[in-house]
C-alpha cells in the first residue's frame, strides 16, 4: 500500500495540502469508511471543517485516487483500492463491507445480454449476506 501520499497527489496533478494528505491517509487506513468516520480520523491529526473533508473527498475521487461506493441503503463510503474493478460483500446485519476480487474466467452473469449497444467497461457487483461475526450470533 503506497504511503507517499504527496507523490500520489502530485501524480494526479493535485496540489499537495495538509488536508488532502490527511484525507488520503485516512481513506488508506480505514477502507470502506463513511464520511463521518473519515472526518473523525482526519481531525485526530488536523483541525479541519466538514466541508473541507467533503471537498477533498470529491477532488480525490475525481482524480481517481479514491473510489466512492454506495451500496443500496448505505451512506457513501470510500476506499483506496481503485482501478481494478473490485466488487464488495455487505453484511445485512452490521453493514460491514469487504472487498471481493473481480470474477475471472467464464462469468455469464457478468455479461450483459443484451448490451443495448453500450461499450461496457465496468461491472459493479454487490454481494449481500451475513459476515462471520453476525452469522455466528444465534437467532431467536
Amino acid at each position: 500500500m503506497p504511503k507517499d501520499f504527496a507523490e500520489l497527489l502530485r501524480g494526479a496533478s493535485l496540489r499537495v495540502t495538509r488536508p488532502r494528505v490527511a484525507v488520503l491517509s485516512a481513506v488508506h487506513d480505514h477502507p470502506h469508511a463513511d464520511t463521518d468516520s473519515i472526518i473523525g480520523a482526519v481531525r485526530e491529526r488536523l483541525d479541519v471543517s466538514h466541508q473541507a473533508v467533503y471537498d477533498v473527498l470529491r477532488s480525490l475521487t475525481a482524480a481517481g485516487l479514491v473510489r466512492r461506493i454506495q451500496p443500496t441503503g448505505s451512506v457513501a463510503r470510500y476506499e483506496a483500492r481503485v482501478g481494478d474493478n473490485d466488487h464488495h460483500v455487505v453484511c445485512r446485519s452490521c453493514q460491514t463491507i469487504a472487498d471481493v476480487d473481480c470474477a475471472t474466467g467464464t462469468t455469464p452473469c457478468l455479461t450483459a445480454s443484451p448490451d443495448h449497444g453500450y461499450a461496457i467497461d465496468e461491472a459493479e457487483v454487490v454481494y449481500w449476506g451475513l459476515c462471520p461475526g453476525c452469522s455466528a450470533v444465534p437467532t431467536r
